[in-house]
């Protein structure tokens, strides 16, 4: 197809959203190899200085905006309703990300604290989904990563996913209330460690205010 690059930008922009590298090929009628080379030459167009970039992930390629233009974006788009996500939500987010598939209380056992706003809140910004049911007494629900999860921290799929260091410095880039301690996460052995003893501390404020 020799216009195949000017068909999968038009594809790209009317979808609005992640495309199938299978289906493209399959609908266009070409061959893996001539469709990577196209998307290759796409991502060379709208390179790092380019407002539109293209995200492949999951065999999968989406038109985004250019990561370095975020906080324009959102001050014209968004000026009232400001996004914002917790140390101790951004922490929940980071145990679902390394532990998937994994169930509310699992999560709480990790935490040492009740994370059921985390986890909603991260349902509702996309982050998390419901991937299952663990096999176990009453069936809890398993949480895991969604696609916009990947996209938002730029990962190919999970298996792509960085040390939990490398992450950490990716979930400051999300607008906090306040900064994350590094030394509430241990990569090494995170699920035996509680790793936010913050609502603790504010108990025993509140005790001695009392007192």
């Amino acid at each position: 197809m020799e216009n195949l690059e000017s068909v999968i930008e038009s594809v790209l922009f009317v979808s609005g959203e992640a495309v199938e590298l299978k289906l493209l090929s399959e609908k266009f009628e070409v061959t893996e190899k001539a469709l990577n080379k196209a998307i290759d030459n796409l991502c060379k167009k709208y390179n790092e200085t380019s407002g539109i970039q293209i995200v492949k992930f999951k065999n999968k390629i989406q038109f985004a905006t250019n990561p370095q233009n975020s906080g324009v974006i959102e001050a014209v788009l968004n000026p009232i309703k400001e996004k914002v996500l917790s140390r101790a939500t951004l922490e929940t987010l980071a145990i679902i990300a390394y532990k998937q598939p994994i169930t509310r209380l699992e999560i709480e056992e990790i935490r040492g604290v009740n994370s059921d706003y985390a986890i909603d809140l991260l349902a509702k910004n996309s982050l998390i989904e419901i991937v299952g049911r663990k096999d176990a007494i009453g069936k809890p629900l398993l949480f895991g990563t969604t696609d916009d999860f990947l996209k938002r921290f730029e990962l190919m799929d999970l298996a792509s996913l960085p040390k939990y260091e490398e992450i950490l410095s990716s979930l400051k880039t999300i607008n906090t209330k306040e900064p994350i301690d590094n030394e509430l996460f241990h990569a090494e052995d995170l699920s035996k460690e509680k790793v936010n003893e913050e609502p603790q501390n504010i108990e025993q404020e509140n005790m001695q205010n009392v007192n």
